[in-house]
């Protein structure tokens, strides 16, 4: 079920640079798939031009290569995202923008005065009492689509790693609750840093995840770019951050990805406000009223 609500979705509206205005959203392929020099914003090509740093005669102090640092060349950074988004590099407290969303989304979702990775997690607080138990997660998994293995994977190692430091006190609960209100206390490390240590969204780091590992298409990834992404992402001896990044960006590409094998920018960025969870649900569960009318 979860692949046909996928493949059902690709002819909504997809719209670039003016926020979520106009039909539907097209989740995985939203964005436009720039592929080479295509038109829409290049996002390999613009990164070396970034700013005037890089051209020659530019200022040694805005130049984001070193030449005796290969990676720098390898991993371009943009200079152009305040042409496209408003402060890039500001920490977005409410909302998940992008280049092509700059007001962050706008379609049927509300942040309710929550930080972003709150709302990420607050999808799967069915009864929304800031408490999110293991039976909520389970269940919010199957709305999305995961089968039951998948879900309740999921729920048993979300639990069991994230309950207790979201606890507000030192004692343990039998239950594994996920306290909503703490849930900044826990992001992990070799991550990319697209939520801050307060929850809040960093467009430039999210920005960063596409000039840097995409290499297909300028707008989404294919699983072995994902892959690299999390090894470029690793601290040293952070052997929890590393699996944890593993796991996560692997379930959401079993869950997102498009009939291609890729993951689209809009997948994630809807990922990291947990609007994605709710248009999955939202999906399937007009599918199965089709189903039921025939």
């Amino acid at each position: 079920m979860a692949t046909k609500a996928r493949n059902d979705v690709r002819g909504t509206t997809r719209t670039e640079g003016k926020g979520d205005a106009g039909g539907g959203v097209d989740v995985r392929g939203a964005t436009a798939r720039t592929e080479g020099n295509g038109g829409g914003v290049d996002a390999r090509g613009a990164n070396r031009t970034e700013g005037k740093g890089d051209v020659a005669g530019g200022k040694d102090s805005l130049k984001m290569v070193a030449m005796q640092a290969p990676v720098t060349v390898e991993r371009p950074v943009r200079g152009d995202l305040e042409e496209h988004v408003p402060k890039p590099y500001l920490a977005r407290a409410l909302a998940a923008p992008d280049i092509y969303h700059p007001e962050g989304t706008t379609d049927d979702h509300h942040h309710h005065n929550m930080s972003v990775l709150q709302q990420h997690v607050a999808f799967f607080d069915r009864d929304n009492d800031g408490i999110i138990h293991p039976w909520e997660t389970y269940s919010g998994c199957r709305a999305v689509g995961f089968n039951f293995f998948m879900s309740a994977l999921i729920t048993v190692l979300v639990h069991l790693v994230m309950s207790y430091p979201t606890l507000p006190g030192w004692m343990p609960s039998p239950l594994f609750p996920i306290y909503v209100h703490n849930i900044h206390k826990c992001k992990h490390g070799s991550d990319s840093a697209t939520y801050d240590k307060e929850g809040r969204f960093m467009p430039v780091n999210f920005e960063n995840i596409f000039s840097k590992f995409a290499r297909t298409y300028t707008d989404r990834l294919s699983y072995r770019e994902l892959w690299r992404m999390t090894e470029g992402s690793r601290e040293v001896f952070d052997f929890f951050g590393w699996i944890a990044m593993k796991l996560e960006w692997t379930f959401l590409y079993v869950l997102a990805r498009d009939e291609e094998g890729y993951l689209s920018r809009e997948a994630i960025r809807r990922m990291y406000d947990g609007s994605l969870f709710e248009y999955m649900e939202r999906q399937r569960h007009a599918q199965q009223e089709h189903v039921k009318t025939y």
